[in-house]
């Protein structure tokens, strides 16, 4: 399975289009799927960041991801009946926390939301 994390230049030659976001996505088999988080009211979201840094940042280091376009995205996420996309989330700790913020038990995108 090619690395998710270390995609090549998108383009030939050139620099990659301006509209591409970074999705965080997690390894299945031999495809990477995209990662569904929860708002605080619940309802489910697709997340993407504008830099490779903001995501490391909020999900740590190791977590792969690929780039899509906002159309491309949607048409992925459209089907599996969520709708809305968060750019630029940031992490946040559930009350009590008192450790570093990073995603996994206890810890979310959204303040008030969960990894799906």
């Amino acid at each position: 399975m090619p690395d998710a994390r270390r995609n090549a230049d998108p383009t030939p030659g050139g620099h990659p289009p301006a509209d591409l976001l970074y999705v965080p996505v997690r390894p299945q088999r031999r495809c990477c799927v995209t990662c569904f988080f929860r708002t605080p009211s619940g309802r489910r979201t697709a997340v993407a960041f504008t830099s490779c840094a903001r995501l490391l940042a909020a999900l740590g280091q190791d977590h792969p991801w690929t780039r899509l376009s906002v159309t491309a995205l949607r048409a992925l996420t459209a089907p599996l009946g969520c709708t809305t996309i968060t750019v630029d989330p940031q992490v946040a700790v559930h009350p009590g926390a008192s450790r570093t913020p990073r995603p996994g038990p206890g810890t979310s995108l959204l303040p008030g939301a969960r990894a799906n």
